[in-house]
């Protein structure tokens, strides 16, 4: 049965709203008065807006993550729970995070503590305390004031007493709460929302309403919301249909759905693919990495999307479907021009399928103009494969180059059936100048892209063939790159 309104869960409190898909999830939270949440950005680079967001899994479990509110059209807390920074406190006894970061004496104005707060007590029991996994923890949070020491002592002080405070009993209770909660349709004003649960209900919907703006995790759309006025007439949120969320390996394929959240893709490739593991470390604070999909990230047809580079070097295969039927292309032959990709009226992305063993010889190069959370300038991935000492085959794709992400035909020519030595690197750096005609914009000058992406070719050679050569001045070391 179809629910005819939005039904969530807010600091334990049930609600049901009626509301467009313009209104966001803080805009909401501010008017019912919750203002511990804050607007700083409205674009997810921040923190400042972080709340906790829980959802039952298929096994009756309660799965929590720290979202960004101020790009999250409301709609989306459907059938979810939202914990915010007044509803994690027990009566007048303020929650160990809350406590230590007092006592830390991390927080001076104040305006982005409430975003650490959720962002720590999103953490789940028994996840790591190291510094290194607090800073990826925390990338997607900043503070202008204190300075990140004092913040990182409250953490970890806090960690082993904020596990303790868990209701493991309280949070079974929510997740059966939540997870009877329906699917979603409804008509607020000329909007017409729609949350399905199944693959063949999203299908049927889109069908219906051909020209509807499909949503997964809002990454994007939700600036168009806060930064452009966009308001799309007709939205179908896909963040849970239940096919569109699965991992699985077949065969010797990797098979990702399109609304698998990033997060959980770095999760699964981390054992196969330590650069791209890596790699999306960086791809977003952690709030974005839990927001945005892998289909999303491929979907919006970006040209400084920082998947498709990778997944294409990787070998990947598209799923694309509609009502009745689907095919498959070559991930590279989606993009058709800037803004332009090969899909017809009712089609989606159904999800991606990756050779392992195009993902076991990737290695990927983000060049931006600080380590996390922020747009790539370049992005070059590479896939080598070697008979001794010759290159065999090579795929080398990248991003921020052209108006698409785009392979490097001319530059992989220039390897293949040569003796990976500086001689070839060489000759593949001069054949990009053939592949690519980047442009200048605000990140990084055409000569600037055509120069690094050359460097990273050599680069990328020197991991290869000498790992202990240190060539990354932060991030974590990668291992196992040797040809």
């Amino acid at each position: 049965m179809h629910e005819s309104a939005i039904r969530f869960v807010v600091n334990g409190k049930a609600r049901t709203v009626a509301a467009p898909p313009t209104l966001t999830l803080l805009e909401w939270l501010r008017a019912e008065g919750l203002v511990g949440t804050k607007e700083g950005c409205a674009e997810g680079d921040c923190g400042a807006c972080t709340v906790a967001v829980q959802r039952a899994t298929a096994d009756g479990r309660l799965e929590t993550c720290a979202l960004n509110a101020c790009i999250m059209p409301l709609p989306m807390v459907h059938g979810a729970a939202v914990r915010t920074v007044e509803g994690v406190a027990d009566g007048d006894t303020p929650h160990p995070i809350q406590r230590e970061m007092a006592e830390q004496h991390a927080s001076q104005c104040g305006f982005c503590t409430p975003g650490f707060v959720m962002s720590l007590w999103a953490r789940p029991p028994g996840a790591p305390t190291d510094r290194q996994a607090l800073e990826d923890r925390l990338a997607g949070n900043l503070c202008r004031c204190t300075g990140y020491g004092p913040i990182l002592a409250a953490a970890q002080a806090s960690a082993q007493a904020a596990d303790a405070a868990r209701d493991a009993a309280a949070e079974t209770a929510l997740a059966l709460q939540i997870g009877a909660i329906g699917p979603l349709e409804m008509s607020v004003g000329r909007h017409h929302v729609i949350v399905p649960h199944d693959e063949a209900s999203f299908a049927h919907n889109l069908a219906a309403h051909p020209n509807a703006r499909i949503i997964a995790g809002a990454t994007d759309v939700g600036l168009w919301i806060t930064k452009k006025l966009y308001d799309p007439q007709t939205t179908i949120f896909i963040g849970q249909v239940r096919e569109l969320q699965a991992v699985a390996v077949e065969d010797d394929m990797l098979m990702v759905g399109a609304a698998v959240p990033q997060e959980t893709f770095a999760h699964t490739i981390s054992g196969i693919s330590p650069s791209l593991a890596e790699m999306m470390r960086r791809f977003g604070g952690l709030q974005v990495r839990s927001a945005g999909t892998v289909g999303g990230n491929i979907a919006n047809g970006s040209p400084i999307g920082d998947l498709p580079p990778a997944l294409i070097a990787a070998g990947a295969t598209l799923s694309i479907a509609k009502a009745g039927g689907r095919r498959k292309m070559p991930l590279e032959d989606f993009f058709i021009a800037y803004g332009k990709q090969d899909l017809e009226p009712g089609e989606y992305v159904r999800g991606v399928l990756i050779p392992l063993d195009g993902l076991a010889r990737l290695t990927c190069h983000k060049i931006t103009k600080r380590l996390d959370s922020d747009i790539s300038a370049v992005m070059l991935a590479i896939a080598l494969e070697f008979d001794g000492d010759t290159v065999r085959s090579a795929r080398i794709a990248a991003g921020g180059m052209a108006a698409t992400p785009k392979r490097a035909k001319a530059a992989e020519a220039a390897l293949i059936g040569r003796r990976y030595d500086r001689d070839a690197i060489a000759a593949a750096a001069d054949a990009l100048a053939e592949d690519f005609q980047p442009i200048s914009d605000l990140r990084a000058s055409a000569e600037y892209r055509l120069k690094v992406a050359a460097n990273l070719l050599t680069r990328d050679f020197v991991e290869r063939t000498d790992p202990a050569t240190p060539t990354r001045l932060a991030g974590t070391a990668l291992a196992g790159l040797a040809a």
